[in-house]
């Protein structure tokens, strides 16, 4: 049994016994239902219900026609729909007055699906980007997941904002970009080769660049050792360097090996600091927001979390790429972006906010009438919160 199937059929199954359901349901739009009949269903119910329908004002049964023709018009923009299935969605709604309920299912589920498949976007441009030596691609990428994360926290009523997971999503193994293997290992021995033998260009890339941006770990380190260096405004060259990794126990833990630093250091190309370190930061950035888009998709796949949750874990999962591409454009000297603008107004919360927090709440049961001393009023005049057709 799939819980977000039946919940899309008993939504319109009681929108097919009730056309004032559709009141209750405006946050909810046809592209967030998963299957194209459904989706083609409720945009006919809606331009019915638009266009003035009679199933909409009349009184008692609802009338076979808002059946009908609702199939009618869903027909003519998807195949395979029968009014045998409408029948079937309207056998399928418990309560049809648990409509509004029943749509927030409906959007729960379309969040969870529309973050996953942003997140594997951006995944496979970030992949694309390395390939080609490119950022340009991974960063709009982003964007638009960012985007649309705070669109889906705007719908669902929530303030979009990061919050760290209380446990680590599970994630798939990292799988490496495709390229050469040796392309990246490269860049960053030449880059350390170079920094060593000409020590002024530490100032040219130690503001932007940061141990964390280079794949391999050791090579990572021997980056932490020449800052260490260039902080303290001691020498630097291939003894120093060899002596700061002894320091910081780099050489007894087997992370390095002096064989290994000495064939560093004699492996020294042209080239400048600034372009091997903007080549490290391209390789870093691409590879951070691949693992980024894992992390998003890891919690859009996790079912047992809820949308609000979701959205801003997600945009936690997003920080590492911010750090990161913030410090790329301090490297290119390009300006930051500007923070998106605050949704809020001097009159409170967005009308749509609103709309969407209500959706979601559990209305007050009505209170019962005063009794009445007076004659009862005929039946048919008391209108049924579940209509059954004529």
């Amino acid at each position: 049994m799939n819980p977000l199937l039946k919940a899309e059929q008993a939504v319109l199954g009681g929108v097919l016994l009730d056309p004032d359901q559709l009141t209750q349901l405006d946050w909810l739009a046809p592209d967030h239902f998963y299957r194209p009949v459904h989706q083609a269903l409720f945009a006919a119910l809606r331009k019915l219900r638009n266009d003035g329908h009679p199933a909409v004002a009349a009184q008692g049964p609802v009338p076979l026609s808002w059946v009908t023709d609702a199939v009618d018009e869903a027909s003519l923009h998807v195949r395979g729909l029968t009014a045998s299935y409408a029948h079937l969605l309207v056998s399928a709604c418990p309560r049809p007055a648990h409509a509004p309920v029943y749509g927030r299912m409906v959007l729960e589920g379309a969040i969870h699906r529309t973050v996953a498949q942003h997140a594997i976007r951006l995944h496979q441009v970030a992949r694309a980007d390395a390939l080609q030596g490119e950022v340009e691609g991974a960063l709009r990428s982003a964007d638009v997941l960012t985007g649309v994360l705070t669109d889906l926290a705007r719908r669902w009523g929530t303030e979009p904002r990061p919050v760290a997971p209380t446990t680590v999503p599970a994630t798939g193994p990292a799988v490496p970009p495709p390229v050469r293997a040796d392309q990246g290992a490269e860049d960053e021995r030449f880059l350390l080769a170079v920094l060593t033998e000409q020590p002024r260009g530490m100032a040219k890339v130690v503001d932007w660049l940061r141990p964390g941006d280079f794949a391999d770990p050791a090579h990572g380190q021997l980056y932490r050792c020449l800052g260490a260096l260039h902080h303290r405004g001691e020498p630097i060259d291939r003894i120093t360097l060899l002596w700061e990794a002894q320091r910081r126990g780099l050489l007894a833990d087997g992370t390095l090996s002096g064989e290994q630093l000495t064939a560093l250091c004699d492996d020294v190309l042209p080239g400048g600091t600034e372009w091997l370190g903007e080549r490290v930061m391209r390789s870093s950035l691409t590879r951070t927001a691949a693992a980024s888009a894992r992390a998003v998709r890891a919690l859009a796949e996790d079912e047992a979390l809820g949308p609000g949750r979701l959205i801003n874990h997600a945009l936690h999962a997003l920080s590492p790429l911010d750090e990161v591409r913030a410090r790329w454009q301090a490297a290119n000297g390009s300006p930051a972006p500007l923070p998106p603008a605050s949704t809020l107004s001097a009159g409170g919360p967005p009308a749509a906010r609103v709309q969407a927090a209500r959706a979601r709440s559990t209305p007050h049961p009505a209170p019962s009438p005063p009794v009445r001393t007076g004659p009862v009023p005929a039946p048919a005049s008391v209108r049924s919160p579940s209509r059954g057709h004529s």
